[in-house]
């Protein structure tokens, strides 16, 4: 990933290169127009306008794109400059970043589950030129100081004081020539979620975006024709490129566990949708509709990620979609995706060294990726650069665990201003690798197992526990609907929120993983999950939680 290592910063300070390779000159959106001409009648994207569905086709996506880029550029947008889009899933949404793409400037999504103070301490070091996005965020563009940098703005849904109606673009021209680019050119910019830390800054270049979506096609096994039920942002721009049609959700995907399901479920049913790719937040609530109404969900392909994924919910998700194929995907916003399995894949002794504290197993690791395990002790403390002899004295044998490290072409090589490198980057022999801060360990077939979070590890006078160990085992009892493990004041205790209607039996439970030499077992009404999927434990709320009374609590006999 030695491009991502040069990447030049983000801003009006990155000229535009007029002396370009023909093997360096790129453009993300180059793969739409390809799309709009080998199939420009096809749907691109079908999303919900004033409570009726509209569908829009490749080509008139292409040409809102190219418009779009004709009024920018009118505007004073350049290559280089940096555009804040922010705006729901919509239509508007990616016909705005991909005009972005098109002129060679930069856009910056902002994380729209992050609270005010964490945008602005993100955002700080860019230098915004302009902004794009709905008339609610164009009120925080007024009182948030970052965004009032802007030079111009954009509304993508309507009139707004002190901006421009995106509605004007079709009084334009279509700028049809895309800005030749290097491929370490940067494209566009998101944010870490912040589950476990201060969100850093991922800055994705042209080329990395292509190098995502080539492994994301290959992966997803995305087919031109087919229609998804498309939930997460990124994946929108690998459909578009692979000639699939995403059917964008009528719901508010900023609390994706949340969400009201049965008008998904009608959409799928309505458009001929055949697969999606979600949270586990997401697919409960579908899960629970689905259950619920006593019918099924179309889907012959469900691929699951963006927090842990045990496999009773797998099976949940075959109940609803009985002829799907469903994957559980692993992977991160650095690292997207890192390693799958598919349900059909999970044999009946890969579920029994779950329950007896394995971990989750997460599959075999993708061709696009090199995985290596780091030994025990893990250290927050930075690495540093090492040689290949160096490395691979540090790394851990088949079956022992440490902590997860990646290196390929769709792994990110390091954050906006390198803020955030130190704890997560190292090189080998100037080679870029991402430290995912996950524990794990390869088995003798070449298998990731996870562990959970290097940090949320136990070590005490008992030993070392990781926390998948005990809450997958937990997760295999019925009516667990949530599992979080945990040490306060020297003591092991398992956190369980129970399914809906469940009465839990919490000595059940502590029998269970009764290797795990718990000392108590409580459950609440509520654990912490984190704000973008609305699925993965937030560990550091649980000092907080466990300062609160539960509603029972088991206290195992150490006897």
């Amino acid at each position: 990933n030695r491009g991502e290592q040069n990447r030049p910063p983000v801003g009006r300070a990155v000229a535009p290169r007029r002396r370009l390779g023909a093997a360096l000159a790129v453009n993300g959106a180059a793969r739409l127009a390809a799309r709009a001409a080998r199939h420009p009648d096809a749907p691109a994207i079908i999303d919900i306008r004033h409570g009726q569905p509209r569908v829009t086709s490749f080509a008139s996506l292409d040409r809102a794109t190219a418009r779009g880029a004709a009024l920018l550029r009118d505007l004073g947008g350049r290559e280089g400059d940096a555009g804040v889009v922010l705006h729901p899933m919509s239509l508007e949404l990616y016909a705005a970043l991909i005009a972005v793409f098109r002129l060679g400037m930069v856009a910056v999504v902002p994380e729209p589950s992050a609270s005010r103070a964490q945008v602005a301490a993100a955002l700080a070091p860019l230098p915004v030129a302009g902004f794009i996005g709905s008339r609610k965020a164009h009120l925080l563009r007024l009182r948030h100081p970052v965004f009032r940098r802007a030079r111009w703005a954009v509304s993508l849904d309507g009139w707004m004081p002190f901006a421009t109606d995106w509605r004007a673009s079709d009084t334009y021209a279509p700028l049809d020539a895309l800005t030749a680019v290097r491929a370490d050119t940067p494209a566009l910019v998101t944010f870490t979620s912040g589950s476990t830390s201060v969100p850093k800054v991922a800055v994705r270049s042209h080329g990395f975006l292509l190098a995502q979506h080539d492994v994301l096609e290959r992966s997803l096994h995305l087919t031109a024709g087919e229609v998804d039920v498309s939930t997460l942002p990124i994946f929108v721009l690998a459909n578009l490129a692979s000639g699939v049609t995403s059917v964008l959700p009528d719901a508010d995907l900023r609390a994706p566990g949340r969400i009201d399901a049965a008008p998904v479920l009608a959409q799928a049913r309505a458009h001929g949708v055949v697969r999606t790719a979600a949270s586990p937040g997401l697919l409960a609530r579908l899960a629970d509709e689905s259950a619920r109404t006593g019918t099924t969900a179309p889907f012959r392909t469900i691929h699951v990620g963006g927090a842990p994924v045990f496999p009773p919910f797998l099976d949940r998700l075959a109940a609803m979609a009985p002829a799907a194929t469903v994957v559980s995907v692993y992977g991160s916003t650095e690292a997207e995706p890192i390693a799958e399995i598919g349900r059909g894949a999970i044999g009946d002794d890969d579920r029994q060294r779950m329950r007896d504290g394995a971990g989750l197993l997460a599959g075999v690791p993708v061709p696009e990726v090199t995985l290596r395990i780091l030994a025990e002790p893990w250290r927050p403390d930075p690495i540093g650069d090492l040689d290949t002899a160096a490395f691979d004295a540090r790394r851990a044998g088949v079956g022992a665990p440490g902590e997860i490290v990646v290196t390929g072409g769709h792994v990110l090589g390091g954050y906006l201003g390198g803020r955030g490198d130190d704890e997560t980057k190292f090189r080998v022999d100037g080679r870029v690798w991402h430290r995912t801060g996950d524990a794990g360990y390869l088995d003798d077939a070449g298998r990731l197992w996870l562990l959970g979070r290097c940090s949320a590890r136990v070590h005490d006078a008992h030993g070392t526990v990781y926390p998948f160990s005990v809450e997958c085992a937990a997760m295999h009892v019925p009516g667990v609907a949530r599992a979080a493990f945990t040490a306060v004041d020297g003591r092991r205790v398992l956190l369980l929120e129970a399914a809906p209607h469940t009465s839990l039996d919490l000595a059940t439970v502590a029998a269970t993983v009764h290797w795990a030499r718990l000392d108590a077992v409580r459950e609440y009404p509520r654990i912490p999950v984190d704000r973008r999927h609305n699925a993965k434990i937030d560990y550091t709320a649980l000092p907080a939680l466990l300062h609160r009374p539960p509603t029972r609590e088991f206290i195992v006999s150490q006897g």
